[in-house]
Order: C-alpha cells, then sequence, then structure tokens
C-alpha cells in the first residue's frame, strides 16, 4: 500500500470486519493492512446540502419564480441563483426589490417561499446519486463526515431526515449555529472545531462559488458538484463531478496529494458572480 495515501485509511481489517461488510471495505477502492501502523490525524468531509447531498436546485428556481410572479416582480430565479446560491432566501431576496424591505417583511417572503419549495419538493425527495454508497465507504475508511449548510434545522431534518442521511454525519451544522453564513467561513470552521479536525484536513463539498469561497476562506481544500453550476465557473477546486457515482475514498486522498495547499479566496471572483461582499 501507498504509504502516502494512509491517512484516514489505516484501519485493521480485525477491527472493521464486525461493522463494515467486504463489498463496503471493497468499495472504498483500498487493501487494509491487518498489521498495525501509526495513526495519522483524521481527514474530514464537510457536505453543503442543496445542490450536492440533494439535487434540488430546479425546485428552489421555481418556488423563487412562483413567489416573484405573485409579488409582480420579473427577475428571473433560475439566473438569480447562479448568482447568489448558497445565501440564505431572505438575503436573495434582499437583492431584488430596488428599494429596502423591512426585515420581517424579508422573512415573511422567505417563508412563502420555503412553503412553496416544500410543497413543489415533498415527493421529489431524492440523494444526489451514489452518495450513500460514498459516505459508507468514506466513514469505513476512517474519514470524519459533518454537514455544513446555510438552511435552518426544520430545513434540514425535511431533508436528511425524511433520506435517512443523519446516521452518517458525526456533525451538522446549520444556519442558527453561526452568526455569518456563506460566503463567510463559519459554517465550516464550525463544523471543523465540533468534529476535532484542523481546516488543512478538511475538505468541503459544494455547488456554488459562495460555498467554494467560504471553504477557501476557512482553509479548507474544495471538491465541486456540477448540479448548479458549469465546472468552468468555479475557482479552482480540485475536481468537479457530477454527482458521488465515480468517487471514491482513495481518489479523494490522491487530490490531497494533488492540491497540498487551499487556494486563497478570490474577491474578485465572489463580487463579479454576485455582489460586493
Amino acid at each position: 500500500m501507498n504509504k502516502r495515501l494512509v491517512g484516514p485509511m489505516v484501519v485493521l481489517v480485525r477491527e472493521l470486519q464486525p461493522q463494515v461488510s467486504a463489498a463496503t471495505i471493497r468499495a472504498t477502492g483500498l487493501t487494509f493492512s491487518p498489521m498495525p501502523s501509526a495513526q495519522s490525524p483524521p481527514y474530514a468531509l464537510i457536505f453543503d446540502m442543496d445542490g450536492v447531498v440533494i439535487d434540488n436546485t430546479p425546485y428552489q428556481a421555481k418556488a423563487f419564480q412562483l413567489l416573484f410572479r405573485d409579488l409582480g416582480l420579473t427577475t428571473n430565479a433560475r439566473q438569480l441563483l447562479q448568482r447568489l446560491n448558497g445565501m440564505p432566501a431572505s438575503t436573495i431576496l434582499q437583492t431584488v426589490f430596488t428599494n429596502p424591505v423591512p426585515k420581517k417583511q424579508l422573512e415573511e417572503y422567505a417563508a412563502q417561499r420555503e412553503f412553496l419549495y416544500r410543497t413543489l419538493y415533498w415527493d421529489k425527495r431524492r440523494e444526489t446519486a451514489g452518495l450513500s454508497q460514498f459516505l459508507r465507504a468514506a466513514r469505513a475508511a476512517g474519514f470524519k463526515l459533518a454537514l455544513g449548510t446555510g438552511s435552518a434545522q426544520d430545513t434540514i431534518s425535511y431533508i436528511i431526515d425524511h433520506l435517512d442521511l443523519r446516521r452518517f454525519f458525526d456533525v451538522v451544522v446549520g444556519k442558527d449555529d453561526v452568526d455569518k453564513g456563506k460566503p463567510h467561513a463559519d459554517t465550516f470552521t464550525a463544523a471543523a472545531h465540533k468534529l476535532g479536525v484542523t481546516p488543512e484536513r478538511c475538505v468541503v463539498f459544494e455547488d456554488a462559488i459562495l460555498g467554494e469561497q467560504a471553504a477557501y476562506r476557512a482553509g479548507m481544500r474544495c471538491i465541486a458538484l456540477s448540479t448548479s453550476l458549469r465546472p468552468a465557473q468555479f475557482q479552482v477546486p480540485m475536481a468537479v463531478f457530477k454527482d458521488f457515482t465515480t468517487l471514491t475514498p482513495r481518489l479523494v486522498l490522491e487530490l490531497l496529494e494533488q492540491h497540498p495547499k487551499a487556494p486563497k479566496p478570490s474577491k474578485e471572483l465572489a463580487q463579479r458572480q454576485y455582489m460586493q461582499l
């Protein structure tokens, strides 16, 4: 076994076998050593929810569009989300009005949008292809796992509890757990702190530039999913995947080896794609 790929993969077969099937071990793409080895600090994988754990952007956009229609607005919701995806709904809504809107009113509009979204997405809730298999393999390989999202706890439950995904995550960080959402680093920094893993050993999975920028601000590396944006629209993720079907823990370690440092966040990119942050 390549020593450079040991990281969190050093797991004794005799310890692993009672909990994990042979099929799961094979899914990691690694051969586990039966001999004890010095354990390196663990790596952590932090997953955004919307557009990563689930591919729900079209339903988010449709909910915004229905709300805009009711409010007499002509804003194109899909184009708006390409720029602002990752921000709380109330913040996104603030950008579509030419005059200031009271915070309470924005929160009411956001609640209306949430109701529309849940109604549209109710019987469409599906995990992104290959997710459970990858999460299972990553846990078996020794990675720590966290969910880091800008959604509130009730929205998180609406997704991950319905899909029975909470069992995979060691930590769940949502909107209510941090002072500042993406593109600020707070969400991912809080997840790493709760996991007990340093930022340089964390990988963030994101579908939006705001999330990618938040990862870099936190000193973490990023793998992108092209559920919302084209690969060329991201800054410099280690790789871009359409889903999790071809991703393995071993491939994540290879990407980390190829990209030893987290990039610096690009204020210019964030300002060009979104707004003055």
